[in-house]
């Protein structure tokens, strides 16, 4: 079984509910899915949808679930990486309006430089829904930490610069 999971955000997250149907009508996924759709408008035909999970009940399918896709939230990052599940993430993006920014963009990009599975587009989903790989973000090297944390510094150096701008230094 794979659990596909969204979070409860306010925007629907659309474009993977597509990726999924899209999946499970050509039958490159024949195994069963669980969605949590939180407030996504298109549900994948085939599925067993649940708008919202208790906690209680998550954690059951979870533990069911062979490899679980989900949105790039950082809790959702955290609780997964806890669980010693294979699992593959998916940013929300603000250019398809599923989010008020592109943070989960930029925190995928930077999980990506540490081998954490990235789906960007539904070809992506297959290749880590066939060969499912289990990863940690606490079992980053020395050297993919250095580098992610200078890419995150380049990234954001600039706007922490735009931030200081007033502030007393006193």
């Amino acid at each position: 079984m794979i659990l596909v999971t969204v979070g409860t955000e306010q925007y629907p997250f659309n474009r993977l509910m597509s990726w999924i149907e899209v999946l499970l009508q050509t039958e490159i996924i024949q195994e069963e899915i669980v969605v949590q759709y939180g407030n996504c408008t298109i549900l994948p035909a085939g599925a067993r949808v649940y708008r919202f999970l208790k906690e209680e009940k998550f954690q059951d399918l979870i533990n069911q679930a062979r490899i679980v896709i989900a949105h790039c939230g950082e809790g959702t990052l955290l609780l997964l990486d806890s669980l010693n599940k294979p699992y593959i993430l998916v940013s929300r993006s603000q250019k398809f309006q599923e989010h008020i920014d592109d943070h989960q963009v930029e925190l995928a990009l930077a999980l990506s430089q540490i081998n954490v599975p990235i789906a960007w587009c539904p070809g992506d989903l297959v290749r880590f829904i066939n060969a499912p790989k289990q990863v940690s973000v606490s079992d980053v090297s020395k050297a993919s930490a250095i580098a992610l944390c200078n890419s995150l510094e380049k990234r954001f150096a600039p706007t922490l610069k735009e931030l200081s701008v007033g502030i007393s230094r006193s």
